[in-house]
């Protein structure tokens, strides 16, 4: 491990963004809170926004902060641009560090990254599942590798742009709890910027690495965070948030992916309704979900997509604050027109916004839940707690597996032309269509839309199953498509991820939490049950692709709790 130093000097006077606003004092609380001006603070630079003033908020309240710059990736003929964003980010990053002030060094942590993060995707994807690479790299990057680079360079503490907060967790009478190594316990909690929360790529960090971790901009929503950056003249206040995969950038997957997985062609099938009228696992859920709510079930979701309900989100605020709303688009909108276009996509999406069933993002925006219910939930468990603890392990494991396909398809003959040529061709199966060929079942994930290239529908085609065995790709016409559904999942017990160990779930136990299965997602209300052979999330409604290798997070109120690997 290398690194390069380049000595921070001010190009300019920063001045503090606290003497027009002191009300923005108070936004750096939960960092007095944690640490004496004597700690020496480790800022992770990337060149974006965010570090950028989360390194200028530390600056400012006095601490001794130095910026650290890594590069996790040199290969620039997988990313869409085909060029090195790393050097420009970096770049910029020395560029603020000079503005603010602040030593700048450089490490190259390729090597670990591709070990710990790429390695990982590869092994993933090769068995039909779908990781997330953003999650791993914060456990296994920024908070190990990373960190342990930083305190090679003399750092206490290690503070990252996330948009999430920290706090120490105290009893009743304010007195900081501790856990049975001695040390005090934390609490990992959602940003206040509900449209930028962040907690969920944390989701995999331990009270070690939380308690050397600092987020400056947690309790700052993104808008402020812009303005403060331009109130400092900052070089990266006008920056784009960065897209793609963390640390590698915007890439085409399977191109990326074929580095090591090689394509093979192989059926794309599509299935029909019909299919899931006989098929047995999917009656078999239908009636305990029946059994356990005391009435017939709906198995399909009426949710339609994450970017739908962020959309409606601003579209609303757009409805009721235009002004404040604007300060999410680009500076040359002016509030007007930001604001009717926002109208625009809130007609758009007004069938969207009224499919919310669960913690409507519309009606329900505050990140803490419901205090009244448990875990913050919107509402009480649909669920008898007697019919489900009654569930033995065996009946629990089936009820959270998806359904399988096993469509065989039969060939006849037949002439056709002026000559009566003799051809083949598949016979009408009433469960499904073989509609098209890909290039390799394990490039496609559960949910995807884009990349099938299947024409000859009113609706989208979705993928609702992957097949690597046999290289098959299952797909389904419309977001209400019952393949795309599910209620319930699984977390095998070895992936199974405190945050707070200290309330980890005994064998036996069932509780209420609310949970997302992926980022900006909003969070939907579940039941936990704990058994021996996994921990089982079932959900008050229906969930749309719920896709293996990804991370289910769940939260009480707004502090979350723990996670696992689906």
């Amino acid at each position: 491990m290398s690194f390069s130093f380049l000595h921070g000097q001010p190009l300019h006077s920063a001045e503090s963004p606290y003497k027009k606003h002191p009300e923005r004092a108070k936004q750096l609380s939960n960092i007095r809170f944690y640490m004496e001006k004597s700690k020496k603070i480790c800022i992770g630079l990337s060149g974006g926004v965010d570090s950028s003033v989360a390194a200028l908020l530390l600056k400012q309240a006095g601490y001794d902060v130095f910026a650290l710059f890594m590069q996790n990736w040199h290969d620039a003929s997988t990313t869409l641009h085909g060029d090195c964003e790393w050097e420009e980010d970096r770049f910029v990053a020395e560029m603020v560090a000079r503005k603010i002030g602040i030593p700048f060094y450089f490490v190259d942590l390729s090597r670990e990254y591709r070990k710990r993060v790429v390695d990982y995707m590869f092994d993933e994807y090769s068995k039909g599942r779908t990781p997330n690479p953003d999650v791993l790299c914060n456990r296994e990057i920024k908070f190990d590798a990373f960190l342990k680079a930083a305190r090679s360079l003399g750092a206490d503490m290690v503070a990252t742009g996330h948009y999430c907060r920290k706090e120490q967790v105290l009893d009743a009478d304010g007195t900081p709890v501790y856990g049975d190594d001695g040390q005090p316990v934390y609490r990992l909690l959602a940003g206040t910027d509900p449209n930028k929360d962040q907690s969920y790529f944390l989701c995999q960090l331990t009270q070690e690495q939380l308690s050397q971790a600092l987020f400056p901009i947690g309790d700052i929503e993104k808008p402020e965070v812009r303005r403060i950056a331009h109130e400092a003249d900052l070089p990266s206040a006008d920056k784009k948030d960065s897209q793609g995969i963390c640390f590698v950038g915007k890439v085409d997957l399977p191109t990326f992916l074929q580095q090591q997985l090689k394509p093979c062609e192989g059926d794309v099938v599509e299935v029909y309704d019909a299919y899931y009228t006989e098929n047995g696992q999917y009656n078999y859920i239908k009636g305990i979900l029946s059994e356990l709510a005391g009435k017939e079930c709906n198995l399909i979701t009426d949710y339609i997509s994450d970017e739908r309900s962020a959309a409606a989100i601003r579209a609303a605020d757009a409805a009721e604050k235009p002004e404040e709303t604007a300060r999410y688009d680009a500076a040359e909108e002016t509030n007007e027109a930001t604001a009717k276009r926002l109208k625009e996509v809130a007609e758009r999406t007004v069938a969207a916004v009224d499919s919310l069933k669960v913690n409507d993002p519309i009606r329900e925006r505050s990140v803490k839940g419901n205090p009244e219910n448990e875990g913050g939930c919107s509402c009480g468990s649909p669920w008898d707690a007697e019919k489900l603890a009654a569930l033995d392990d065996g009946q629990l494991l089936r009820l959270s597996q998806p359904v399988e396909y096993d469509i065989r398809f039969e060939t006849e003959t037949y002439r056709s032309g002026k000559k009566h040529i003799k051809k083949t061709r598949y016979r009408e199966n009433p469960y499904g269509k073989i509609v098209g060929k890909h290039d390799g079942a394990q490039f496609y994930t559960i949910g995807q839309r884009k990349g099938l290239n299947i024409g000859g529908h009113k609706d989208s085609v979705f993928v609702i199953a992957t097949d690597i065995q046999k290289n098959i790709i299952y797909v389904g016409e419309s977001h209400t498509h019952k393949g795309l559904s599910r209620s319930c999942l699984r977390i095998a017990p070895e992936e199974i991820h405190w945050i707070r160990t200290d309330l980890a779930m005994p064998v036996g136990e069932t509780r209420r939490y609310r949970v997302r299965i992926r980022y900006r997602q909003p969070l939907q209300d579940a039941t936990l049950i704990m058994r021996s052979n996994g921990l089982y999330i079932l959900f008050d409604n229906p969930q749309r692709g719920i896709t293996p290798g990804q991370f289910a997070v769940w939260y009480d109120n707004d502090e979350m709790i723990g996670s696992g690997v689906i």
